[in-house]
């Protein structure tokens, strides 16, 4: 079953994202991660079997194996456990929903690079460093830093998100958060990054987000999902190319071959690419929390 919409009768739709659609449940909230996928921040017609529950299943498990070190919004991913109205929809729900605390987010993504690639590649080509942090000269692409970099990010309702400096992210919320966070978001990136590579995956780079609950600062959203960070098999990995990643990569390939002009309407997707997209987005599942799933 591809979900590519969701529809919970009597339960308040207060939010629907590129992927997401978000429910009011009591004080809470339910966060259902649809097959709905998106590129050059178009969402296509064709949904991809499966990556929903994988955006949920990878969440819960990072959440749950790094909770020592801050808290998150996790209530359950368990449908048996949800409130009575939901049970109804538990062949929807499961594996592809989280009960979630309601928190302030911070105004800002929060990105930690360890290795040049995408958008940092770019911005060292032409300038030598990385959202204003100089990087040593003579780096090649993909290759890894010598040590992981924080570079923040605002979060644009429309279009891609913006660079930031580190001071600039300290006037939106202050230089004591802005501390706080970034020794979280580069603690999570190092101890996740150690962990993947055992797994034979390496995570070049990855974003968080994080909200504030009764004043106290607590994850958010999705965390070392294919959609949150960059993933790469250990095996294919060569400094000077781009690595095939985990997540839309054949989506993205075969619309630069089709030529679309990356305006909406998109196309859609022959069956090949969708497979090839699912079994990558299952894949880093496998490896990482040892999960298969069904579509």
């Amino acid at each position: 079953m591809v979900v590519t919409r969701t529809e919970l009768k009597g339960i308040p739709l207060v939010g629907t994202g590129k992927v997401r659609d978000i429910y009011q449940v009591d004080d809470k909230l339910l966060i259902v991660a649809t097959d709905r996928l998106s590129a050059f921040d178009v969402v296509l017609p064709d949904g991809i079997p499966g990556k929903g529950k994988v955006l949920t299943l990878l969440s819960v498990f990072w959440f749950e194996r790094f909770r020592p070190i801050v808290p998150n919004h996790l209530v359950t991913a368990n449908v048996e456990e949800y409130p009575p109205e939901l049970r109804a929809y538990r062949d929807i729900l499961k594996d592809r929903s989280m009960l979630v605390r309601k928190a302030q987010p911070l105004p800002v993504e929060c990105v930690v690079r360890g290795y040049l690639a995408g958008s940092a590649w770019q911005d060292y080509q032409q300038t030598g460093s990385v959202c204003g942090i100089r990087l040593p000269a003579g780096l090649k692409q993909a290759e890894k830093l010598p040590e992981p970099i924080f570079t923040p990010a605002t979060k644009a309702k429309t279009g891609h998100d913006e660079n930031i400096s580190e001071q600039e992210m300290a006037n939106l919320v202050g230089v004591a958060l802005t501390r706080k966070v970034r020794q979280i978001s580069i603690e999570l990136y190092r101890r996740a990054s150690e962990y993947a590579l055992t797994r034979g995956i390496i995570i070049a780079d990855t974003k968080f987000e994080f909200g504030l609950l009764n004043g106290k600062l607590i994850l958010i959203d999705e965390i070392f999902t294919p959609d949150s960070s960059r993933f790469w098999a250990a095996s294919e990995y060569r400094v000077g190319i781009s690595p095939p990643s985990f997540d839309k990569q054949f989506v993205r390939d075969y619309l630069t071959a089709v030529g679309w002009n990356r305006q909406p309407p998109a196309p859609h997707l022959p069956p090949e690419v969708i497979a090839g997209t699912s079994a990558r987005y299952r894949e880093a599942l496998r490896l990482l929390a040892e999960v298969d799933i069904e579509n």
